[in-house]
């Protein structure tokens, strides 16, 4: 491995985090608390990895010891030992062209392009007051939550980081928490018509089950203040 230092450089910590931030936000457009919780912990996800990446290598340094133990000559400081899956692996040369490296940007720029086109379709139905029926919403109800889930996944396959891999988890529990909310909006708004799509079209697997028209209206029909 390298062993020129790559670390404390806060300010591509602080542009990366940005580009991806940004770029994220210009999709989803949050409306309320709900969709700025949501947002605000994917950027949590962001911030946390690049820190890791150029900042300051928390998980490399937790995990030295047994590192060094296991891997003689280890060097935390050196950006090539970030790639961890490469070295518990055994993989030898330039990380940035091992397959799990390569398979990571593919995920990442596949997740930025999907979370894009799912936008689109959302946009325009948005501005007409219709259905997002088209596009990725042709095959899924909620492109949008999978499309960040498979970029944070690209992320955790390129950088994977003690901190990263608690948040994952969390993050797809809450945006499956989050489509089931937008589903009882959705499902008061639009009523059978959605109730017929959501029987025609899995909620996040294109193979998955399809959810009945009787069970998404009993599960998630709106509840009223009395």
């Amino acid at each position: 491995m390298s062993n020129v230092p790559a670390y404390g450089l806060w300010g591509l910590v602080i542009i990366n985090s940005l580009i991806f931030i940004i770029f994220a936000l210009s999709f989803t457009k949050p409306r309320n608390a709900r969709d700025w919780r949501s947002f605000g912990a994917f950027s949590a996800f962001i911030v946390a990895l690049f820190t890791e990446m150029y900042g300051f290598p928390l998980t490399l340094y937790l995990l030295s010891g047994w590192l060094q133990t296991r891997y003689p000559g280890f060097n935390i400081f050196s950006h090539d030992a970030g790639h961890l899956w490469g070295t518990l692996l055994g993989w030898k040369g330039d990380p940035h062209w091992n397959p799990i490296h390569l398979l990571s940007s593919v995920l990442i720029f596949g997740g930025l392009y999907y979370l894009g086109s799912a936008w689109e379709v959302l946009y325009k139905a948005q501005r007409s007051r219709t259905l997002a029926v088209s596009g990725p919403y042709a095959t899924i109800r909620h492109p949008q939550y999978v499309a960040f889930i498979i970029i944070m996944f690209g992320f955790l396959l390129q950088w994977p980081t003690l901190l990263t891999l608690i948040m994952f988890p969390i993050l797809v529990a809450m945006y499956i928490h989050l489509a089931h909310q937008e589903e009882r909006d959705a499902l008061a708004e639009f009523g059978e018509e959605y109730t017929r799509y959501a029987a025609a079209t899995p909620a996040f697997n294109p193979w998955g089950r399809r959810t009945t028209p009787r069970k998404l209206t009993r599960s998630q029909e709106p509840h009223h203040d009395p």
